[in-house]
């Protein structure tokens, strides 16, 4: 069964939400990017995103739900996509369970075992 881009953000979500660090790691590319939604670093090598997972999958409560509606999938090239949306992390801050909207971004190849090759994610700005 060929996977396809929604499968692979399931299976993001599933590691996050189920906080199996090796699951999520490897759906990143050895060579992928992680613009991530808790740091002010950019993220590029699996050390990097180990660490950072690490320290997010420490949070209590953690948990991640997609707004389904907000997803778009392209077809960049063959077995190329961009995938882009909203999800909703949520965990717990001094005892006090908070919510976080963000938008976010990634460039898979759907070809590859590992096939995360570019990840943004931020959290929504209030309007202005």
């Amino acid at each position: 069964m060929r996977k396809m881009p929604l499968d692979i953000l399931e299976a993001w979500m599933n590691a996050i939400n189920t906080a199996n660090i090796e699951k999520l790691l490897n759906l990143y590319d050895d060579h992928a990017v992680l613009i991530p939604t808790f740091s002010n670093r950019l993220l590029n090598t699996p050390d990097k995103l180990k660490d950072y997972f690490e320290k997010l999958g420490s949070r209590e409560e953690l948990s991640i739900a997609l707004h389904e509606k907000t997803v778009i999938s392209q077809e960049i090239q063959n077995q190329i996509f961009s995938l882009s949306g909203i999800y909703n992390w949520r965990f717990a801050v001094d005892g006090e369970l908070l919510n976080f909207e963000a938008r976010f971004s990634y460039i898979l190849d759907i070809s590859r075992p590992k096939p995360i090759l570019h990840h943004h994610s931020s959290q929504i700005p209030r309007m202005l």
